[in-house]
């Protein structure tokens, strides 16, 4: 990626070498660059980047529809305008060409700012749909792991002789086949990618 800087001259390319991940970003490159600079000075510190929530989201479209509505009223008023039989006399003034086509292109910028807000929107509601699946995974993973102790809680808890309930070293075995069972569970979660 090259960027123009600022030389003594005249502007120049610079290559910058950029590798980046999660919450890091590491550049090389030679000497100074503003634009850099100008971004590292943007984001540095306590920023409103990324901040917006459903909220926020749900007031700017209706802000956006208001001032759509708005706007699409006055089209009348503005094509009246326009016309070339406005120029009554040089008391009215001259008529104004293009002014419709100005509020159209006014009304298609605001019905494009809308359509970003509605996909911002959609993002917003994917990430807290994916936020409910993960908890929920995390949720029917604990089940899983407590479920097969509990079966098997309930079987030894029925009240029929059996030669088994009569030695009492027999319940370490049945805690150790619970946690047999929680760890085997888990075990099988993280093989198959769930955790």
């Amino acid at each position: 990626w090259t960027c123009p800087v600022q030389r003594k001259t005249k502007p120049a390319p610079t290559r910058i070498d950029a590798v980046g991940g999660r919450d890091w970003v590491v550049t090389v490159h030679d000497g100074p660059v503003a634009a850099l600079g100008r971004l590292d000075g943007a984001t540095e510190g306590e920023t409103k980047l990324g901040a917006l929530d459903a909220g926020d989201i749900v007031r700017l479209r209706r802000r956006i529809g208001h001032i759509r509505r708005a706007l699409a009223l006055q089209r009348v008023a503005f094509a009246a305008l326009g016309r070339p039989e406005m120029e009554l006399n040089d008391t009215f003034g001259k008529p104004w060409p293009g002014l419709t086509e100005r509020l159209d292109r006014t009304l298609d910028a605001v019905e494009n700012l809308r359509e970003l807000l509605l996909g911002t929107f959609d993002i917003h509601m994917g990430r807290a749909a994916r936020d409910a699946n993960d908890v929920m995974k995390r949720l029917t993973l604990v089940s899983a792991l407590f479920l097969p102790g509990l079966v098997l809680t309930g079987v030894m808890g029925m009240s029929f002789p059996l030669p088994f309930f009569e030695v009492a070293d027999h319940f370490w075995i049945v805690v150790g086949a619970m946690a047999a069972l929680a760890l085997t569970v888990l075990f099988m979660a993280r093989w198959r990618g769930w955790l």
